[in-house]
This record gives C-alpha cells, structure tokens and sequence, in this order.
C-alpha cells in the first residue's frame, strides 16, 4: 500500500513565531546552546581557547582589517564545527547509548570534521608565521 503524505499537515506547531519574535527566541536558545557547550564539553572549551588564541593573535599580527580577520577566522570556524560536533554527538546518544556502527560513523564524522577545522588553524597561522619570518 503506498502511503502519500500531505506536507501541508506536518508542521511544527513550536515553530510558529515569525518576525521579531522569531528572532528574539532565536537568540536566546542560541544563548542556552553556548551556555550548555562550555558548561558541558571540555572539548568546546579548548576550541574557544584556540579561537581567543586566534582572535587576539589575528588583531595583534594581522597589518590590515582583512588581514586581522583572516588570521582570526580559522578559530572562529573551529568553534561552530565544534559546536555541530557536539550536537550530532548529543542527538545519537539520544537516540541510544547502544553501539551502532551508524552512530560510530556519524560521531566519527563529526570528529573528522572538526580535526580539519584545527588542522586548518595550523596551516593558516604556520603560513603566516613562516610568511613572516623570510
């Protein structure tokens, strides 16, 4: 039997703010979420450790405004992969504390995910640096 299912009825009904209001809860559920990830996640913790890192060393070095953010954009990017790995990592365990090769491969992705992130930071501020020094 072939089911069809009529989009128009599957809506959220907790999504029904719009406009302002839409923002204004937006803002503060991204609040909670940050909160909760350094509150919680040791792991998000050092990443903002990179990102300050990034951020005070990209307006220190960096000789122009592009520059500046160029240097501290790697950081900032490690704590938004961070805070998606955290989620998927939060959303299976969930789901079941069980191991499943699925949940492995999506956590495993998320973590793959976020070491490039770091790694990025390496390769942006190593280049840099050795820029500098020759």
């Amino acid at each position: 039997m072939n089911k069809t299912h009529n989009t128009n009825n599957l809506r959220n009904d907790k999504k029904g703010k719009k406009g302002l209001a839409r923002l204004w809860n937006a803002f503060f559920y991204s609040k909670d979420g940050l909160i909760a990830a350094f509150r919680d996640e040791a792991g998000f913790r050092q990443v903002c450790l990179i990102a300050l890192c990034c951020f005070v060393g990209g307006f220190y070095f960096g000789q122009d405004f592009s520059q500046k953010i160029l240097l501290a954009l790697p950081g900032f990017l490690c704590v938004i992969v961070e805070l998606f790995n955290t989620a998927i990592e939060n959303a299976i365990d969930h789901t079941s504390l069980e191991s499943h090769p699925l949940a492995k491969k999506a956590k495993d992705m998320g973590s793959a995910a976020q070491m490039l992130s770091i790694i990025f930071v390496g390769i942006v501020w190593g280049v840099f640096i050795l820029m500098q020094i020759w």
